[in-house]
């Protein structure tokens, strides 16, 4: 578990102060109280859309060692800033790349039982898995999915898609929308039999060869066409490297698997202990087993809890600000919540609206975290185009006020502000192209 202390209350008072007193969003950025020379600046060579670069300036000077000098020393409570992974600061998903590059090496290992991955797969799967897969390989010996590209497409279009590659539901059951997603909790399981330092090799492996592969490029996996190149954004590397140099403790937050996570943000210089994804529970041997870490009261288990809408919300609180038990699921007051959040999905929507100073959003069309962004109801979003290959101008409206709203239970619903109010249906108006 990774827990920060508290704000200091002299520096909890001066946030309170500031917030108090903040300009709106568009308005151009207040001069600090320490002067330019000793706040540290986002690249003016790197290209974010309007004032989008402004808007995050203000936030790095009000938090920062800009306003509060003494976090220079080594006093007072840093502020916190955390980002989403995949799509967030990289283009394209580092998981996928990690399990495609699995695929092609013969890298996932023969259950005893596919049922046994997950606690949501449907029989259709199973069968589908196992007629695929087969089963003259042994129980714990490497599947040939490098010439089996039955089986490989098996794997890679449930995850992709949660049905099998005949179009078959993949999981069933009960599970709350808002906390898990089955096939996000799967890539972890499938990894299930190895060691966490072999997982690292593996996404070691594919970062090499994603950051190597034009942009554009493309792989092939069974009948799936994939993204075969990943990229840090300049941008985003610029803004991590300019909020730690200003006083932040920089956080990431993934839905993704942790040792994976670890190995692609070690490259913009965050650590192990600030990057929080999904983490598996170990066997006495070391090895990776079918169940995950939990949150917010709920202790080991098999994904019913991740870092996942409002389940990152949950480890930030958890991990980063020490919050225990049910409490970790709710908003907390201004002092224990992240200064700047970032992402670029619903996945991110909650720990990213809490952030009380700044809420970037890379727009990838995804109706609740827009809806969110483009509402702006605290006039500190901040939406942004993909900084590589943005989206055109999503045609018609995000509806807001119907069908936007992820349900703890399923299906959707209207998003609704902090007072109860209903968010209109909005029009797409940050866009590439």
């Amino acid at each position: 578990m990774r827990i920060r202390p508290t704000l200091a209350p002299a520096l909890a008072l001066a946030v309170t102060a500031t917030l108090a007193a903040a300009v709106p969003a568009t308005a151009t950025p207040a001069a600090p109280a320490t002067g330019r020379a000793s706040c540290p600046q986002l690249s003016k060579s790197l290209k974010w859309y309007g004032t989008n670069r402004d808007k995050l300036q203000r936030t790095i000077d009000e938090r920062g060692v800009c306003s509060h000098p003494e976090l220079a020393h080594g006093h007072g409570q840093r502020p916190v800033a955390a980002f989403d992974w995949d799509n967030t600061i990289t283009k394209n998903d580092v998981t996928d790349a990690t399990l495609v590059w699995s695929l092609q090496h013969d890298k996932l290992l023969r259950p005893a039982h596919w049922r046994d991955t997950s606690k949501w797969l449907t029989p259709e799967a199973d069968r589908a898995l196992t007629k695929a897969c087969g089963t003259d390989v042994p129980v714990g010996a490497p599947l040939k999915t490098s010439t089996n590209t039955a089986c490989a497409d098996e794997i890679f279009a449930i995850r992709d898609e949660a049905k099998t590659a005949g179009g078959a539901e993949a999981f069933a059951g009960t599970w709350n929308h808002r906390r898990t997603v089955p096939q996000y909790a799967w890539i972890p399981q499938l990894f299930a039999g190895h060691t966490v330092p072999e997982l690292r090799s593996y996404a070691a492996a594919a970062r090499k060869r994603a950051l190597a592969a034009p942009i554009g490029s493309e792989d092939k996996v069974g009948s799936h066409t994939v993204p075969r190149y990943v990229r840090y954004y300049d941008q985003q590397r610029d803004l991590v490297r300019t909020l730690q140099r200003a006083g932040f403790d920089v956080y990431i937050v993934s839905a993704g698997s942790e040792p994976v996570t670890e190995v692609w943000s070690a490259g913009i210089g965050i650590d192990k202990k600030h990057t929080i994804a999904i983490r598996s529970v170990l066997d006495k041997q070391g090895r990776i087993t079918y169940e995950n870490e939990g949150c917010g009261g709920v202790g080991t288990n098999k994904g019913e809890a991740i870092p996942y809408v409002d389940g990152k919300r949950c480890w930030v609180n958890q991990d980063i600000f020490g919050i225990k038990g049910a409490k970790a699921w709710q908003q907390q007051d201004f002092t224990h919540r992240i200064a700047l959040g970032g992402g670029d999905a619903d996945t991110d929507v909650t720990f990213v609206g809490d952030a009380t100073g700044a809420h970037l959003v890379l727009n990838r069309n995804k109706n609740e975290a827009m809806c969110r962004a483009y509402d702006n109801a605290d006039g500190r979003w901040v939406v942004n185009p993909m900084f590589i290959e943005p989206l055109p101008r999503k045609s018609g409206t995000y509806p807001c006020a119907t069908a936007a709203y992820i349900k703890p239970g399923g299906g959707f619903g209207p998003v609704r502000r902090a007072d109860g109010s209903v968010v209109p249906d909005q029009r797409d108006s940050v866009y590439g192209g």
